[in-house]
């Protein structure tokens, strides 16, 4: 009868600030017996040239030059990454794999298709963090292209966006560097209240006996049901805006600069008249803006169909039940350093509907064509 291995413990380790990254990996695979490291380097991959490197704490095992359909990082993932992973954990010489991610791949995607094999248990998720480095690129105006970052031929994302899912989505962060440490720890802390900060090298090892689970993970960071708190750690805070009244669209879309630019990171659910059935998703970056639909309002809903919700959006819904409107609210959270937090909810009040206002037609809705 053949013997049946324990599945591969795998670690991802993600981050922008490739020095931090860097050392985080090199801190596993030397404190972990019996351990190897895997990194796709993606520095080429507009030339067409893609590399995997393997290397243990004694150094590099392997150079090899990868061959892809597509060149993007999603077809590395899903044509080189795994099959290597599935090829380690059926020779069964290794305790664990550490997945040091290019810098502009954000870890959820590595995650989920790592979980979803039964040959690989996820152990943890980190993201290396420069202390030096966050403010300046959460609150830059780079896209990845800028920085020839991008993976693909058409990715437009910003570094403030990927920065900021590396360091919401896991739940270990390494922080690295002396300057701004106590700043960048906050700002980490506000952005990822859930995760655990760590110096360098400090208690990496036993995260390798644990298991990350996606879903938990994508549900704590959805914005049509993730519940937010005030804080403040010196200069850096974080405000949360909850009203049950709806936004009139066009103050809103007057005031909308005025409002992302005030933080560095605004993520939550509006409630707009024009649409008053619809969340709609805010997920604001530095000073670029996604406002999506969601879906309905659970309170836009019949009863009937309040089963086919998930109970994790069902739970959320019950914290800001109203007999009158609903889940229907604003709940929006801001984070930032200095934060001028009276301003912006002047703001944000401005752009309420009045009582005069409600139940008459609106004229004009700047966003019919947007969302």
């Amino acid at each position: 009868m053949k013997e049946v291995t324990a599945p591969l413990r795998v670690v991802v380790v993600s981050g922008l600030h490739r020095l931090a990254r860097r050392s985080t990996v090199d801190d596993l695979i030397t404190d972990v017996p019996g351990s190897i490291a895997i990194h796709h380097d993606l520095d080429g991959i507009a030339e067409g040239i893609v590399h995997r490197v393997t290397r243990d704490r004694w150094g590099t095992l392997g150079h090899h030059r990868v061959d892809l359909d597509h060149l993007c990082a999603s077809c590395t993932l899903r044509e080189d990454l795994i099959p290597t992973l599935l090829d380690l954990a059926e020779r069964g010489e290794h305790s664990l794999c550490v997945v040091e991610a290019w810098d502009g791949v954000e870890p959820r995607s590595v995650a989920e298709i790592v979980a979803s094999r039964t040959e690989l248990r996820l152990a943890a998720v980190v993201t290396a963090v420069d202390s030096e480095r966050l403010l300046p690129d959460l609150s830059c105006h780079d896209d990845l292209a800028d920085r020839s970052l991008d993976i693909a031929a058409e990715d437009e994302r910003t570094v403030a966006e990927v920065l900021t899912h590396q360091v919401e989505y896991p739940t270990v962060l390494t922080l690295h560097g002396a300057r701004h440490r106590d700043e960048a720890r906050a700002l980490i802390e506000h952005l990822n209240p859930a995760a655990v900060v760590i110096p360098p090298g400090g208690g990496l090892v036993a995260l390798t006996e644990g298991r990350f689970d996606p879903e938990s993970a994508a549900n704590r960071l959805n914005p049509a049901w993730a519940q937010y708190t005030d804080l403040t750690d010196d200069r850096v805070s974080t405000l949360v805006w909850t009203r049950k009244r709806p936004l009139h669209p066009v103050r809103l879309h007057e005031s909308l600069g005025r409002i992302v630019a005030a933080g560095v990171r605004g993520r939550g659910r509006i409630w707009l008249a024009s649409r008053p059935d619809t969340l709609l998703v805010w997920d604001a970056y530095n000073d670029a803006l996604l406002l999506e639909s969601a879906g309905p309002w659970l309170g836009a809903l019949p009863e009937a169909a309040l089963d086919m919700v998930s109970e994790t959006r069902r739970a959320s819904a019950l914290l800001d039940w109203d007999p009158v409107v609903g889940d229907r609210r604003q709940h929006l959270a801001f984070t930032g350093v200095d934060l001028d937090a009276e301003r912006l909810v002047e703001i944000l009040d401005s752009c309420l509907l009045t009582d005069a206002e409600a139940g008459r037609p609106l004229v004009e809705d700047p966003f019919a064509d947007a969302i």
